[in-house]
């Protein structure tokens, strides 16, 4: 039986309403960009369409410039997982800018894996107005 199908398609991406993890309705997009201004609440990333996935599971990764969590330390790149629940699945994939604004300035690069390949890359320039 041959392998199924599944196709990544990035749908929108830039500056969306604010979101909350977990929220069942996706943020709306307001502006499509890369370029985000660094102020406190801007939310941007992407929103993936995933179709013909359902069961399947995807990895992310958002690389951001160095900065310090709350015990100090530099901060690793955020991962996690997302499972596909349906077969015309929607993602979003991304962060809100929060303070301190200085060191949330730079290249932020998000990316979503399935079984290890990237399907979704996108790189936001964050700036400070």
């Amino acid at each position: 039986m041959p392998r199924r199908t599944i196709e990544f398609t990035i749908d929108s991406y830039g500056i969306y309403t604010p979101w909350e993890s977990g929220a069942r309705e996706l943020p709306t997009i307001l502006e499509f960009t890369t370029d985000i201004p660094v102020r406190h609440g801007v939310e941007f990333g992407y929103i993936l369409q995933i179709s013909g996935g359902r069961g399947e599971k995807l990895t992310f990764q958002m690389d951001h410039p160095p900065f310090r969590n709350d015990a100090g330390e530099l901060a690793p790149p955020f991962t996690g997982e997302m499972h596909i629940r349906n077969n015309d699945f929607r993602f979003f994939l991304g962060d809100t800018v929060w303070e301190p604004l200085d060191d949330k300035a730079g290249a932020w690069r998000l990316r979503t894996f399935h079984e290890g390949r990237v399907v979704a890359d996108k790189t936001f320039r964050l700036f400070l107005p």
